[in-house]
C-alpha cells in the first residue's frame, strides 16, 4: 500500500535545496581558508561534509530516475553532458583567470607562469577525467593562509561520477528494475563497507579512493533506494519525520559511521523536505548551484590573496558570495542550460515537415 504520493518532479524544490547545500560548503570552507579556529560541525563531520552528504542523497534518486528511464547510451550522454562542459570550462577559467591574478600579485608579473610548475597546461591536462591531480597552478595561491590549492571542492565530482557508473552498471539488470531489493543491498553493503573500512584499508592498502567512494556512496545509494522503493512508499509527512529524527540520533550516537549508515534516512528527509519548502520561481527555472559549487572556493582564495580573509569570517563569506553568484550564473545560462537543452533535442528531436516526411 502506498504510503502518501510518489515525489512530484515539478513541485519540489530540490534546486532551492542543491543551492543551499552549495552555500553551506563555501561557509564550511571559509574557515581553513582564512585560517580561523572554531569551525563548526555535526556528529563527527563539517557542515561541507554534510552538505555533500546532501548532494548525493538527491543525486543518487534523480540520477537513478534517469538511468531507470534511459538505455545506457542516452543516460551516459545526459550524465557526460551535465557535468562536464562546466567542469572544462571552470578548469579553463582557473588558468585564465585566477592564477594569473594570484601569479601577478605573488611575483609582480606574470614572466614565468606558463612554465613554473604545475604548469597551466599540466593543470588542465592532469585534471581533465574529473580526478584532481594538481591543486595549484604554477606554485599559487601563495601568501594565503590555504597556500597551494585553487580549487578544493572539485575533488568530489570524480566520485560522483563514479557513482553515475555503477548506476549505469547495475541498471543494465532486468532484475534490479523489477525489483527494490538489489538496490537496496547494495546501500547496505555500502554503509558496512564504510563501517569496516579500517579492514577493507588492509585489503587495499589504504587506498585512498576506496576511502572516499565509501565516505559518498552510502549517500547517492540512499537516494537511489528512495527511488526504488517510490511506488510503495512515497513522500509523507510522518515518514519524512521519522527519518529526520531517525538520521539525527544514528549519526550523533555512532559518528564515525552513523551518517552513512543512515544515507536512507538522510535522503527521505530531504525529499520530504522538498515537498513543502517554499521555492521562488526565478531559482526553478534557474539551477545555479552546480556553478557555486565548483567557483566559490576559487573566488574565496582570490579574495584571500587581497587580504580579506583577514576581515573576519562573515566579509569573507560576504564577499565571495557576491563574487560567486555572477559567475555561477552565467556558467548556468551559458555552458550548463545550452549544452542539456541540445542533449534534450537529441533525444526529442522536432518532427519533419510533412514534405520531408512524405519524401522519406
Amino acid at each position: 500500500m502506498l504510503i502518501g504520493r510518489p515525489l512530484d518532479p515539478r513541485a519540489n524544490s530540490l534546486n532551492l535545496i542543491r543551492l543551499i547545500l552549495a552555500f553551506l560548503v563555501l561557509v564550511h570552507h571559509s574557515w581553513p581558508l582564512t585560517g580561523a579556529p572554531g569551525e563548526p560541525g555535526f556528529a563527527g563531520d563539517s557542515l561541507g561534509g554534510w552538505a555533500v552528504a546532501g548532494f548525493f542523497c538527491i543525486s543518487g534518486y534523480l540520477i537513478t530516475a534517469s538511468r531507470w528511464s534511459h538505455g545506457l547510451g542516452d543516460y551516459l550522454v545526459h550524465r557526460v553532458a551535465r557535468i562536464m562542459p562546466a567542469f572544462i570550462v571552470c578548469l579553463v577559467v582557473m588558468v585564465v583567470v585566477f592564477a594569473p591574478i594570484g601569479y601577478w600579485v605573488a611575483n609582480g608579473s606574470l614572466r614565468g607562469y606558463l612554465t613554473t610548475p604545475t604548469s597551466p597546461l599540466d593543470f588542465l591536462i592532469s585534471n581533465l577525467g574529473l580526478k584532481i591531480n594538481h591543486y595549484d597552478i604554477a606554485k599559487t595561491p601563495l601568501n594565503v593562509p590555504y597556500p597551494g590549492a585553487w580549487n578544493g571542492s572539485l575533488w568530489t565530482l570524480y566520485y560522483e561520477f563514479a557513482c553515475y557508473i555503477i548506476v549505469a552498471v547495475i541498471g543494465v539488470f532486468a532484475f534490479v528494475r523489477r525489483s527494490p531489493w538489489p538496490v537496496t543491498v547494495l546501500f547496505v553493503l555500502s554503509a558496512l563497507g564504510h563501517a569496516k573500512l579500517n579492514l577493507l584499508n588492509h585489503l587495499t592498502d589504504a587506498n585512498p579512493d576506496v576511502d572516499l567512494l565509501l565516505r559518498l556512496l552510502p549517500f547517492f545509494l540512499g537516494g537511489a533506494t528512495v527511488f526504488v522503493w517510490r511506488e510503495r512508499v512515497g513522500i509523507h509527512w510522518t515518514l519524512g519525520v521519522a527519518c529526520t529524527v531517525a538520521s539525527l540520533a544514528i549519526s550523533t550516537m555512532f559518528p564515525g559511521w552513523g551518517g552513512q549508515a543512515s544515507g536512507v534516512f538522510v535522503a527521505y528527509a530531504t525529499l520530504w523536505i522538498s515537498t513543502w519548502l517554499p521555492q521562488p520561481k526565478i531559482i526553478a527555472k534557474n539551477d545555479i548551484s552546480y556553478g557555486v559549487y565548483i567557483y566559490a572556493f576559487a573566488f574565496q582564495q582570490l579574495a584571500a590573496v587581497f587580504g580579506v580573509a583577514s576581515w573576519g569570517i562573515l566579509p569573507f563569506i560576504l564577499v565571495a558570495t557576491v563574487l560567486t553568484i555572477p559567475t555561477a550564473a552565467a556558467s548556468w545560462l551559458w555552458v550548463e542550460r545550452p549544452v542539456m537543452r541540445r542533449v534534450r533535442r537529441r533525444d526529442h528531436p522536432a518532427p519533419k515537415p510533412v514534405e520531408q516526411v512524405r519524401a522519406g
